[in-house]
């Protein structure tokens, strides 16, 4: 039913006319039936009329079908589009926070999987529309034959349905459970490449990985299909069982209780041998019907999953007085230590023209409070306030505005998307400053290449951090891949040429040697600010036992 209601919510008038066609179609095969049936009784006087009936029917049933299944296959591509765009935009509008939950295995299934699967339905649609109309058609020329005997079909099809909707269900709960196993799946699949080198160097832990990690979910996904394959073919086969006890029931009793001459007992032969073929067909599709249910049912699921942040119109801010986190505090769970972490509580500011160093240990919580800073986390207790004004849901999304951030786990686009035509003009230039111009470059808008090393990746990023020209940048780790000539460059140069500009620089950095470059160095010892230290020495801030004295 969730099928059918979003098949007329996307395209009412077209699913009508396919529908229609397709039943048109049914019905016209049966309506044969009825013309070859009349015709082994009818005198040879009026053989040329029912052949010219005959002709006119068929002509109409190929027509019909062929314009039902252009316009089911037409409507399948257009409703997985029309999902896909659904998904990703949900996707791309949903928090940080719920994407890191979610997870990109189970979305990308839903983006390829479960969206084949409604194609798949799509494309069977016409052919159950049409065998359901065969049949309907059939009944209904029995019910002219001898209405009897078509109430004794219908309650052999109500006992017939009440098994298969039992079988059915317990298939369809199979293919549920496997298509959840099989989230679990794809990540692994991914750490077969992202963990090639590893697996390569270390074969018994590429045979553990193998044998412990996917093999016990590759068999378990192949039990729970069987078992649920088996289960349909179990119901198709109770649906042939019905109808073969039908048959003979009606044939070699209910014909002699109801003493039925010898042309109606042809019709109810020639009307059964022609109702198998459509029974099995449609029962046949009913593995296809089910996969279809589940994958809508994970696709809301998702959308379910991630709800909608409040989008923003306003374009990014071109200078701001302060931004102040207030007794920010932010809890997470770490896998690793089987463990709530807290950050916070976090009190700090910044301000135009700041270089700040943002130091600690590993673990100590640098990398979250830069995503509580540009506003992917919302905290769970205290504030970030924009030069005063608290951040909330209303203006979160006009906040992440302010900032150009390089993450250590950076994603590199293909091409510099949402930057003004003119901009790659200087982003020529910074290839040439930045060395990478004998390595790429850029053709409408596009780098020719992202087959760089990590830190050539890194240099990348930083260009285009430099092209989005906003009022905050963030470097999480950016020197750790880049060679000592280019961390030279990167704290001598490139961070005092963005401070010289009055941006504010926020560096998360191990490099001690460079630390007396910052205007202030804040070190986050497991999830407080421990010190915060200006470079003439004044302590802003004093916390923890490693505090240390203005």
């Amino acid at each position: 039913m969730t099928l059918i209601l979003f098949l007329f919510r996307s395209a009412r008038w077209l699913v009508l006319i396919a529908l229609a066609t397709s039943v048109v179609s049914g019905l016209g095969n049966a309506a044969l039936v009825a013309l070859i049936n009349r015709a082994l009784a009818a005198p040879a006087s009026q053989l040329s009329m029912l052949g010219m009936q005959f002709a006119g029917v068929g002509l109409i049933v190929l027509v019909t079908r062929l314009v039902s299944q252009t316009l089911f296959m037409y409507l399948g591509q257009r409703a997985k589009a029309t999902l896909r765009m659904r998904t990703i935009a949900r996707i791309a509008n949903a928090s940080y926070a719920h994407l890191e939950k979610y997870g990109a295995a189970r979305s990308l299934a839903v983006l390829t999987q479960d969206l084949d699967a409604i194609v798949v339905f799509f494309i069977g649609l016409p052919a159950i529309a049409m065998q359901g109309a065969v049949i309907a058609g059939c009944l209904v020329y029995l019910g002219v034959l001898s209405w009897q005997i078509l109430l004794f079909a219908l309650v052999t099809i109500g006992i017939g349905s009440l098994g298969f909707h039992y079988v059915n269900g317990r298939a369809l709960f199979l293919l549920r459970a496997s298509r959840l196993r099989e989230d679990a799946l794809v990540t692994q699949f991914r750490a077969l490449f992202d963990g090639a080198k590893e697996l390569k160097l270390h074969r018994s832990r590429r045979e553990a990985f193998v044998g412990e990690a996917l093999a016990p979910h590759v068999e378990a996904v192949r039990v729970q299909r069987t078992r649920g394959y088996v289960l349909y073919a179990a119901a198709a086969s109770w649906g042939s069982l019905i109808l073969l006890a039908f048959v003979g029931v009606t044939l070699f009793v209910l014909a002699h209780i109801f003493t039925v001459d010898t042309h109606v007992m042809s019709g109810y032969a020639l009307v059964f041998l022609y109702m198998i073929m459509p029974i099995e067909s449609l029962l046949s599709a009913l593995p296809g019907i089910g996969g279809a249910r589940v994958a809508l049912e994970r696709i809301e699921q998702l959308n379910a999953d991630l709800p909608l942040e409040r989008a923003s119109t306003s374009q990014a801010q071109a200078a701001f007085r302060s931004i102040r986190l207030e007794a920010v505090v932010h809890r997470y769970f770490r896998e690793k230590e089987n463990g709530c972490f807290a950050l916070g509580p976090i009190d700090m500011t910044l301000r135009p023209g700041e270089l700040v160093f943002l130091t600690g240990g590993n673990g100590s919580g640098k990398t979250t409070l830069a995503k509580l800073l540009v506003g992917l986390y919302e905290p769970e207790e205290g504030a970030v306030l924009l030069d005063g004004h608290r951040v909330d849901a209303s203006n979160r999304e006009h906040y992440r505005q302010l900032f150009s951030v390089v993450f250590s786990d950076f994603h590199l686009f293909d091409a510099l998307f949402g930057l003004p035509p003119e901009s790659e003009q200087l982003a020529h230039t910074l290839l040439v400053d930045l060395q990478l111009d004998h390595k790429v470059r850029i053709e409408n808008g596009a780098f020719t290449t992202l087959d760089l090393s990590q830190g050539q990746r890194k240099r990348l990023a930083l260009l285009v951090a430099f092209l989005e020209d906003r009022p905050v940048y963030l470097f999480d780790e950016w020197a750790a891949d880049q060679d000592p000539v280019f961390k030279d460059v990167f704290y001598h140069r490139l961070l005092p040429a963005l401070k010289a500009k009055g941006k504010t620089v926020v560096a998360i950095t191990h490099d001690d040697r460079y630390f007396h470059l910052a205007d202030r160095q804040i070190k986050l010892d497991y999830g407080t600010i421990v010190e915060d230290i200006s470079r003439d020495g004044v302590s802003i801030v004093q916390s923890g036992p490693a505090a240390v004295s203005s």
